[in-house]
């Protein structure tokens, strides 16, 4: 026989509460007293009830989802980051809906559609794709993470300090040249300040330098490519000198190390690499990587907090919307490992 459903009435019947404070109970308990809250719990696990997530859903609108777009999972900084924000599911009850933008506003377009469809309470967006002022049009809790965000809340690293920790360890290696290659950034995205932060080290210490703009390609394959040709550039111009070379995050460092251990069966002692990020592939590469580290546990958690704060105010009965942008910055940790010693 077919064990039957326990409704509101059945909870209500048994604790002789009304079904509308049976109801309270779940939407705004803070509306019933702590004593009347405890002796629901105590009825709901004597009845076995199981929650109907979309019963809850349809009476009050809130899906308790948030969308995440990233631009792609191949990066080991944009999974490590997802891994963070996804697990703070038991801190907070959020589920997460997650989609892959490859730079392709079209697509993402799509996609913000079809999570706004499905009542996503907030969104956080770390792709470059769509402006932040773009999204903010959407009127919808966003927070974006190390991305152009003039017109929505977001959570940053300090890139510009990150860029002078990678200038400062590679002088204090003993280089002849220090050589920072990057993506073409406009500067109001948070990585330039890397590009800027390198450059104003070596310009202020008298240090012999070059910034390499490079377009490394929307893949894994491509970066490979891209980077053994930035390798044998560097060799070509380089050949007698010691040299130190900042990569623009932890992927592409692990690649560059493989070009060399690849070529040499070794790293030369004559280079020093720098990462940036503290992905895992910097701590499990062949030889661990010294990089700029981003706390990226505590960005993912600020992030989160930052999209609760506008989700929760928005359920108030008189919400009051932020008057500007909230823009929290972190400090990054330079972690020394052997391809610096």
């Amino acid at each position: 026989m077919t064990k039957k459903n326990v409704t509101f009435a059945d909870i209500a019947a048994y604790t002789g509460f009304s079904k509308t404070t049976i109801s309270r109970y779940f939407n705004n308990p803070d509306s019933i007293t702590v004593e009347n809250q405890e002796k629901i719990a105590n009825a709901l696990e004597i009845l076995n009830y199981k929650e109907n997530k979309l019963a809850r859903v349809m009476a009050n609108g809130k899906t308790e989802m948030v969308g995440v777009i990233i631009p792609n999972l191949y990066m080991h900084y944009y999974s490590d980051m997802l891994n963070h924000i996804i697990s703070t599911y038991e801190k907070y009850g959020y589920k997460f809906i997650v989609f892959a933008g490859n730079e392709d506003a079209e697509v993402e377009r799509q996609y913000i559609q079809e999570l706004l469809a499905y009542k996503t309470e907030g969104l956080i967006i770390l792709s470059h794709t769509l402006s932040s002022k773009e999204l903010s049009e959407y009127h919808i809790p966003i927070v974006t993470i190390e991305r152009e965000d003039e017109y929505v809340c977001s959570v940053n690293t300090d890139n510009y300090m990150g860029g002078m920790q990678a200038a400062t360890i590679l002088a204090k290696s003993g280089c002849d040249i220090l050589i920072h290659a990057n993506a073409d950034f406009p500067s109001n995205i948070p990585a330039y300040g890397r590009i800027q932060g390198f450059q104003d080290f070596c310009k202020a210490n008298g240090f012999k330098h070059r910034i390499l703009i490079r377009d490394f390609g929307d893949s894994f394959e491509e970066n490979n490519v891209e980077i053994a040709k930035l390798l044998q550039e560097i060799e070509e111009a380089y050949s007698e000198k010691k040299v130190g070379i900042f990569m623009p995050n932890d992927t592409h460092a692990n690649i560059l190390l493989n070009c060399m251990i690849r070529k040499y069966g070794m790293l030369p002692e004559r280079y020093k690499i720098v990462g940036f990020d503290n992905s895992p592939v910097s701590r499990e590469a062949v030889i661990p990587i010294t990089t700029v580290g981003q706390q990226i546990d505590k960005i993912a958690q600020e992030a989160v907090e930052l999209l609760l704060l506008q989700i929760n105010e928005r359920k108030k009965r008189r919400p009051k919307p932020l008057s500007a942008p909230i823009h929290k910055v972190l400090t990054p940790v330079l972690i020394r490992r052997e391809t610096t010693k």
